[in-house]
């Protein structure tokens, strides 16, 4: 069945028909094409695009020199740059290998080659292609998705995200339901950003940040003289996102007395700051977002069911990383990405304890705890390798569960896939060996299931 996988492609650009044969030989395990000058260089490039390529500098008309290699190289790197290139250098020629790593190299290798060496440099480069092409297409997907810093392929988090593009164009005041680190400031900043209010501000108060005594002065406002210290007029918070959007979050945290000053606003959209007796009509849309259970508080008499109403026009839950099929890791590698550029370390990667390890942990801080777990793992590693200790996460089977489509019932197929794509870090090719099945396979099912490349 392997043999019907689509394998990785490897250009091999040498002269040498003996060594041709040898090259072909090493590296039998890939879709190899052979060239033997620039020209059929550049054609097998152009036809083929493959992602690792070896070549030696020493081509026709210039077989003792490296001119012609150099040109070759540099046109390769025209036509597609991120191709990576492997250079092999005859007779110790040092400088000539340095020059190709200085016009765009990945590495280079001495003549005679070691095999087995050989065959790990072009794996590696490999890896860093497929790496490299899911940033990319990370990033694609990210700039070009209405729901900035939102990382998903979860189905149902999906779900939630296209209903906040259908009803950010309305003024329906929106209740995000979701554990603390799930992202409902994100979704709340996205309603604002897809809305007609876009152009104007989006204010955000978390009511269980601000000490009770002080919340009123920051929703409302006040006059001068209005207390102590009150020495100027001062603005609240509502009234300055007028035009705009207001999100009020852990909203199960304001305080009773205040939850009746909050509804007569949303009835009749007018505020009075604390000390004044005018009433200022305020055109804001209301967001609100709570982690607690307010149908509990509501039975509980700690939250008024009339605000409850009045806040909840649309309601939408925000599952928890934990129960979102792949999200984890594919959060992981996102922050480990993210981190190795902002610490200016080369690319790190996971181990499979350290992959089995971030699958199985309940991730009770959600996003928020993945961001500073990974954080810590890429400034204390080592070396390039991440590992379950490093990570600082300990679980009692760290092995990594297999996965095969045929073992698997047709109602978890989208499941197993989300998984794979998961751990392959979104390479289609290493997700289709896990799952043991063809690339054209995988994208048939990513297409039924509904996952974009």
């Amino acid at each position: 069945m392997s043999g019907n996988r689509e394998k990785q492609r490897l250009l091999i650009i040498e002269d040498d028909l003996g060594l041709q044969k040898q090259l072909r030989w090493n590296f039998d395990k890939y879709e190899t094409s052979v060239a033997s000058d620039r020209e059929s260089a550049l054609s097998s490039v152009r036809r083929h695009e493959p992602a690792v390529v070896t070549m030696d500098l020493g081509l026709p008309p210039d077989p003792d020199g490296a001119t012609e290699g150099l040109a070759t190289l540099q046109q390769i790197l025209a036509l597609a740059p991120d191709t990576k290139i492997i250079v092999l250098t005859g007779n110790q020629n040092h400088a000539h290998a340095l020059k190709a790593v200085e016009m765009g190299a990945y590495d280079f290798h001495q003549k005679p080659f070691d095999p087995d060496m050989l065959k790990l440099v072009v794996e590696r480069a490999f890896y860093l292609h497929a790496i490299q092409q899911e940033n990319r297409r990370l990033n694609q997907a990210q700039s070009s998705s209405p729901i900035d810093g939102l990382i998903t392929r979860d189905p149902e988090l999906l779900k939630a995200c296209r209903s906040i593009e259908k009803v950010a164009p309305s003024d329906a005041t929106v209740m995000l339901l979701g554990e603390s680190g799930t992202g409902k400031e994100v979704l709340a900043k996205a309603l604002h950003n897809l809305s007609n209010r876009k152009s104007k501000r989006f204010m955000a108060i978390n009511c269980a940040a601000i000490p009770e005594a002080l919340l009123e002065s920051e929703l409302f406002g006040y006059e001068k003289g209005a207390f102590t210290g009150a020495s100027k007029q001062t603005l609240g918070k509502i009234e300055l996102a007028d035009g705009g959007t207001f999100f009020l979050d852990e909203v199960g945290d304001l305080p009773f007395q205040l939850q009746a000053k909050l509804l007569r606003f949303l009835q009749e959209r007018v505020i009075e700051r604390i000390g004044g007796r005018e009433e200022i009509p305020v055109d804001v849309r209301i967001v609100c977002a709570t982690h607690q259970d307010l149908n509990k508080l509501m039975e509980d008499g700690k939250f008024r069911e009339d605000l409850y109403f009045r806040l909840s026009e649309i309601v939408i839950t925000i599952p928890p990383v934990r129960e979102r099929i792949g999200d984890a890791l594919l959060l992981a590698h996102h922050f480990k990405n993210k981190f190795c550029a902002k610490e200016g370390k080369a690319t790190l990667n996971f181990n499979p304890e350290a992959i089995a390890a971030i699958e199985q942990h309940q991730w009770s801080g959600n996003v928020r705890e993945i961001e500073n777990c990974i954080k810590r793992a890429v400034i204390m590693a080592e070396d390039s390798i991440i590992t379950a200790e490093d990570l600082g996460l300990h679980t009692s089977d760290t092995s990594i569960e297999p996965l095969n489509l045929k073992s698997i019932r047709e109602q978890e197929e989208c499941k197993a896939l989300v998984k794979a794509l998961a751990r392959a870090d979104g390479n289609v090719a290493q997700a289709a060996k896990l799952l043991g099945v063809s690339r054209p396979t995988i994208y048939d099912l990513m297409n039924r299931c509904g996952i974009k490349t």
